[in-house]
């Protein structure tokens, strides 16, 4: 505040004393001790994911695609808060960068690892300023491989960007880690006889001679792994269910006859989604939807509001069933450490077993003590603590059929009014946002008004088959 008066006093009385004062920043000056912000953001299991310091709000992501050369060119502006006074931040991303700017100005840029940027400030960031990072970057994310996973997925016909845990620093700059969801626009250019499908609502496509720009935006925030686009030749279908838009599509590259079978299936996601609504609430998102892929990735993913799957045998509805559970539990409820990843697979599974029982499949407790007998002498099934398998089996059976039977047995245990008010407080009380296992036994016990202790010990931690009892949900 006085900077302008001491000023006028130093022309006064030695006109070369202001020199020092117009080389000093001012907003430097504002910024108290700035720290090199943490190159991951706490995570056990993967403890270089994500970023400390920074908190991003929107990512606009703009790429052009060459299918003849795989090559990838991207500018992604990234509009982020400094969560404290910062001298550097970090991004993930996997592809060369040739350019970073923050609100304009140039920035430096350095490579501690393969995946990380280490991004300088001419100035230091101060806490809660927020500043917009644009980088631009090109390269071929194909051959790319970092720490054991290649995770590009393309030939020449057909592009589609699914992974997980990892996805985002293979195409877009990002803090990769579920706890810091954002909202996005994609724009992707192609061929124009190509088409485009990602996240979210379509907003636009632009034909400029022989290629086309498609852009879609997300309007909810969005964990950095559950974006995505694909590019190809696709049949489309859409509409409105129930006041919801939705938008499907299946690769034009697969047969006739299998491209038909996939479609059908993917026109049944909107009743799907309403079915699901009864059970665990309103639907988090602004439209629903799916992707059938020519390409073998060998699995399904939940993208948020447009899971994408392979072609599906036998046209296995309760596929689509288990993505669309996800919208509610992983997407919209995101999980705050991989750990907590039963939460979401052991719900989805659950959902796969309830559809089936209401629609003239079996009785979902049956098929509980089916489950647990058939499984009771596998001694390496048991042995996996599904909320905190390791990194290396977040993706184990058990975390899923262990996961889905404990939802299961917890519907048995307090009954199934309080275990449906359970489903809809957790998803609806943390819309767009996180929660951990302890939570959630919290709010088990909360509702039900029972101890809940021992039967998350039997069904989530112990090496052993949860005895037959009524306290275990039988």
């Amino acid at each position: 505040m006085r900077t302008p008066v001491l000023r006028r006093l130093a022309a006064l009385v030695a006109p070369a004393l202001l020199i020092p004062p117009l080389l000093t920043s001012p907003s430097a000056a504002l910024v108290a001790d700035p720290v090199p912000g943490a190159a991951g953001i706490g995570d056990p299991y993967f403890p270089l994911d994500g970023n400390g310091g920074i908190d991003v709000r929107h990512y606009d992501v703009r790429v052009a695609y060459d299918f003849d050369s795989g090559m990838l060119r991207g500018r992604t502006d990234v509009r982020l808060e400094a969560t404290r006074s910062l001298a550097s931040f970090h991004l993930d991303l996997l592809v060369p960068v040739r350019s970073v700017r923050i609100d304009g100005r140039p920035a430096r840029v350095e490579r501690p690892r393969p995946h990380e940027l280490k991004i300088i400030p001419r100035r230091p960031l101060a806490e809660g300023r927020v500043v917009t990072v644009e980088v631009r970057y090109a390269g071929r994310p194909g051959p790319v491989s970092y720490a054991g996973e290649s995770n590009w997925l393309a030939d020449a016909e057909e592009v589609v960007t699914m992974n997980q845990p990892h996805m985002a620093p293979w195409w877009f700059p990002a803090n990769d880690h579920p706890l810091d969801k954002a909202t996005m626009d994609v724009r992707v250019t192609v061929p124009r006889h190509k088409q485009v499908v990602s996240n979210g609502t379509l907003v636009d496509r632009r034909v400029d001679g022989a290629r086309a720009t498609t852009h879609w935006r997300s309007a909810d925030p969005m964990a950095p792994y559950l974006a995505f686009f694909a590019a190809g030749r696709y049949a489309v279908a859409r509409g409105v269910h129930d006041g919801l838009p939705w938008y499907v599509a299946v690769s034009k590259e697969l047969p006739r006859p299998v491209a038909r079978r996939a479609m059908r299936l993917m026109k049944r996601t909107p009743a799907i989604t309403a079915w699901t609504e009864t059970v665990l609430g309103d639907y988090p998102f602004e439209s629903t939807g799916g992707l059938t892929t020519s390409l073998d990735p060998g699995f399904a993913l939940e993208n948020q509001t447009r899971p994408t799957y392979p072609v599906l045998q036998n046209e296995r509805v309760v596929t689509v069933v288990h993505e669309i559970a996800h919208q509610w539990f992983g997407d919209s409820v995101a999980l705050a450490r991989w750990r907590d990843i039963w939460l979401n697979e052991g719900a989805a599974t659950f959902m796969e077993k309830l559809w089936a029982e209401e629609h003239g499949g079996r009785d979902g407790q049956d098929w509980l003590v089916e489950q647990r007998d058939a499984l009771a002498a596998e001694r390496g099934f048991w042995r996996v603590q599904v909320d905190d398998p390791g990194p290396e089996r977040i993706f184990a059976t058990p975390v899923y059929l262990r996961g889905g039977m404990a939802f299961q047995a917890l519907r048995h245990r307090i009954g199934d009014d309080d275990f449906g008010d359970l489903l809809r407080t957790w998803v609806q009380g943390r819309e767009h946002g996180h929660g951990t296992t302890a939570e959630f036994i919290a709010l088990a016990e909360q509702v039900s008004g029972e101890d809940l202790d021992a039967f998350f010990e039997a069904w989530l931690r112990a090496p052993r088959p949860p005895a037959k009892t009524a306290a275990n949900g039988f």
